[in-house]
């Protein structure tokens, strides 16, 4: 099977480096082409609360058009926002609150899905490297 399109792995990259600075955490991104036919990065994300689900993903699709040019395909769940869906087509991602997190564990159960690298929050970089 072909690799991974590098510019979905960029793609992902930038915008969980964005939901980390909105502060999102537990980031995953799963590398699924080999996987699903329909995408090729989940990028997996946790809020703190509804209110903070909904405006990762809000922040998310605005980022993503105007900064990227990429048009958000669909979403899913925002008015509950507990689990939103946001499909860019290429990459869908997930954000949830921080039990349904852990209920539907779609890093357990794509657990065979490679993990690509995830950005660090700038902030916590600096931090852990001070003495």
């Amino acid at each position: 099977m072909p690799s991974i399109d590098p510019s979905s792995v960029v793609v992902a990259q930038r915008l969980a480096e964005l939901a980390i600075a909105k502060k999102a955490t537990d980031a995953a991104l799963l590398d699924m082409h080999e996987l699903v036919d329909y995408c090729d990065v989940f990028v997996l994300l946790t809020g703190r609360n509804r209110r903070h689900v909904a405006a990762i993903a809000e922040d998310l699709r605005l980022f993503a058009k105007k900064e990227l040019g990429l048009q958000c395909v669909g979403t899913e769940g925002l008015p509950v926002a507990r689990w939103v869906l946001v499909d860019f087509g290429s990459i869908v991602v997930h954000i949830f609150d921080e039990p349904l997190r852990g209920f539907y564990d779609l890093d357990g159960l794509w657990s065979d899905a490679p993990r690509l690298p995830v950005p660090q929050d700038p902030a916590a970089a600096e931090i852990a490297q001070q003495p």
